[in-house]
């Protein structure tokens, strides 16, 4: 006998080649495991476009976080997290969400059609060791009573299949699974949806004062946000023109609401198409105008008061309706006039619109009162440079990095302005007047296309459908065997029943069947 120890031969493992790790990582990203994860990560992912500004939609104010951020400005912008939507890692994680929802749906689809394509199962031979089940003595021969039971059946939504003389199967609940597919068939319509309105969709704001008219054009809007399809030079000819507008506000203390709250806004105004007439439509807070090229929402309105500035030899250099934003309820609004045109220096003003004035050593200057029941405008000046750096600013904020304050006749240092509707205030220096001249009302206006909205909220409801679906409809099989009794004319009936998941109500359902075949007698 031997005794050296046996050489086993090198163990050769299994190599999976090219096309091996290709299946395995399909495998991979079309599991549901891996499609629950990836639409996670957009939740997670779409978190930084609503915590940082997005470039598209205020680029002065992402100018702005980065100036005052250097450091982790630089690297988030780097990141994309100013352009979310528009970044190479978000479009990665939707695309390869629509892609895993595909490799879902096309298995699914295929393992549906099989199992309704094809027939029920045959019954078991011990149908007693099914977790529901039971047994009757009925009258009628064999024969009979297993007509009168697939009729039953029928009557309550069952396909129903005879393999012999003796038995029935019967199958329902493909609603389930079909809920399944139209849930995941609709997502994918949603992810569609959307990435057809980003693509070919846009949005603008305006702000528009009274007597104003908004085209639609790109150099008219405040903001421009265009999908990456969109031809900004192809936008459809219309203009909106604000004749009026309306509002109430609660004057009232008891019965109807807070003193002060708005009750109603609309805006009268005058649409004419590129090819029509004009006409008068009203556009209110949730009744939006229709244009055919998109939908114009009133999101918002103020105070747009009407400045003129006159240099030392009363010449204009500023005079038009200036909008300031509110900043409470009671419209308390924060503005700027900017003056490029005056010499030797630039001149701007920032400071408050108060529709009902009070100011006082406490809260400084605001309104008491949305309506204007005393107007007063309330302002500081300077002089200098109006664009710093020549970077990109709000046209509502005055950038003073670069201006200095102009100093008051009495010897302060900040020269303070107070002025009612129709006054003028003679500024220090020979450096001309303010005037204010009246106050005119503005509307903030959003005019958003979405060609993919139609088909993502029918998607939306067949998902709630597909959804609903699913979780309400129960999979549920019955098995039948019939045979002769114990005396002539008599027949032993046996019901059992079998459900895909955990069902309660089987039991009951096998009842219902019984119950239903003995009612039919």
């Amino acid at each position: 006998m031997s005794t050296g120890t046996a050489q086993r031969p090198d163990v050769v493992q299994p190599r999976l080649g090219l096309v091996g790790w290709l299946r395995w990582t399909w495998r991979q990203l079309t599991s549901m495991r891996t499609a629950l994860f990836l639409l996670l990560l957009l939740a997670v992912g779409a978190i930084p476009g609503s915590t940082f500004p997005q470039r598209s939609i205020d680029a002065p104010r992402t100018a702005q976080y980065i100036a005052d951020n250097p450091t982790a400005g630089k690297v988030l912008d780097a990141l994309g997290f100013f352009e979310v939507y528009a970044s190479p890692w978000f479009a990665a994680i939707y695309l390869l969400l629509f892609v895993s929802l595909i490799g879902c749906v096309l298995p699914r689809t295929r393992i549906l059609w099989h199992q309704v394509s094809s027939t029920p199962p045959k019954a078991p031979r011990r149908l007693d060791r099914l977790a529901a089940h039971r047994s009757t003595e009925l009258d009628g021969d064999p024969d009979e009573v297993r007509e009168r039971l697939r009729a039953a059946l029928r009557r309550r939504r069952y396909r129903v299949h005879a393999h012999d003389d003796t038995t029935l199967s019967a199958e329902k609940g493909y609603v389930r699974e079909a809920g399944n597919l139209v849930f995941h068939v609709a997502l994918i319509g949603i992810l569609i949806g959307v990435g057809w309105g980003h693509l070919l969709g846009w949005k603008g704001d305006v702000i528009v004062p009274e007597g104003e008219t908004l085209a639609n054009t790109l150099s008219r809007y405040d903001t421009f946000n265009p999908g990456p399809w969109v031809d900004v030079n192809d936008l459809e000819p219309w203009t909106l023109a604000l004749e009026r507008l309306d509002v109430e506000f609660e004057t009232e203390t008891k019965g109807r609401g807070q003193f002060g709250a708005p009750r109603d806004f609309e805006a009268t105004t005058t649409f004419t198409p590129g090819d029509g007439d004009p006409e008068q439509r009203a556009v209110r807070v949730n009744g939006p105008l229709e244009t055919g090229d998109g939908t114009v929402f009133l999101l918002g309105n103020g105070y747009a008061p009407r400045i003129t500035v006159r240099d030392a030899q009363g010449t204009e250099l500023y005079s038009e309706p200036t909008v300031f934003l509110p900043q409470d309820d009671n419209y308390t609004s924060v503005g700027a006039v900017k003056v490029p045109g005056a010499s030797p220096k630039g001149l701007g003003f920032a400071g408050f619109f108060l529709p009902t004035g009070v100011i006082d050593s406490t809260s400084g200057p605001h309104s008491i009162f949305p309506d204007t029941l005393d107007p007063q405008l309330a302002l500081t000046a300077f002089e200098g440079e109006l664009l710093p750096g020549g970077r990109p600013q709000s046209v509502y904020a005055l950038d003073t990095e670069e201006m200095t304050p102009i100093a008051g006749a009495d010897g302060t240092d900040q020269l303070r302005i107070l002025l009612k509707p129709g006054q003028t205030f003679e500024l220090p220096g020979g450096r001309g007047s303010i005037t204010f001249d009246g106050v005119e009302r503005f509307a903030g206006f959003s005019v958003r296309t979405d060609p993919g909205k139609l088909f993502t909220l029918v998607s939306a409801m067949a998902a709630l459908f597909g959804l609903v679906a699913s979780l309400v409809v129960r999979r549920r099989r019955l098995f039948v065997r019939v045979s002769p009794g114990g005396s002539p004319g008599r027949t032993v009936v046996s019901v059992g029943g079998l459900a895909k998941d955990d069902d309660e109500g089987m039991g009951d359902e096998v009842a219902a069947v019984l119950d239903a075949l003995e009612g039919a007698r």
